[in-house]
């Protein structure tokens, strides 16, 4: 399956320690501008088969995800499946490392695939967003950003 949208940034950081950021999901918050975090069910953390529930904010709009981690190779892949509080499918999240001359290369990747509903009717209405695959064009890039900072903050400290 093809990426929707993927986005890559080469962040001056170990993969090992963008892995623990990007797989830190209860403070992804942090680095998105649309995600504020959430919570591990069942104690899991971070591994293969782990669930999530999302916290995500558009201005005055709140709402909550369910998230199944579907992808786990650590330093390398980590990828979630989001879903409705319904169970709707939603999205596929993934996190590419990647090692480079000083760092390693991240690549974010984005899939669609919803259903008809939930991308026309749903999705819209519950997040604000009518144009989904813009908007994670524009999350995706701050995302990284923010990765590439927080990693230029530590290296200058």
């Amino acid at each position: 399956m093809e990426p929707t949208i993927s986005r890559s940034v080469t962040v001056p950081a170990a993969p090992g320690t963008v892995w623990s950021w990007v797989t830190d999901l209860p403070r992804m918050g942090e680095l998105s501008p649309e995600n504020v975090g959430g919570r591990w069910l069942d104690g899991t953390g971070p591994s293969l088969g782990a669930r999530f529930r999302g916290r995500n904010r558009n201005g005055e709009l709140q709402w909550w995800t369910r998230v199944r981690v579907v992808a786990f190779e650590p330093g390398r892949r980590f990828a979630f499946d989001v879903r409705t509080p319904f169970g709707s499918r939603v999205s596929r999240w993934e996190y590419v490392l990647a090692p480079a001359a000083g760092g390693c290369v991240v690549t974010e990747n984005w899939y669609r695939i919803g259903s008809w509903v939930v991308r026309k009717f749903m999705g819209p209405r519950v997040t604000g967003r009518a144009d989904r695959p813009g908007y994670n064009v524009r999350s995706i890039e701050h995302t990284l950003a923010a990765l590439k900072a927080r990693a230029e903050e530590r290296a200058a400290a």
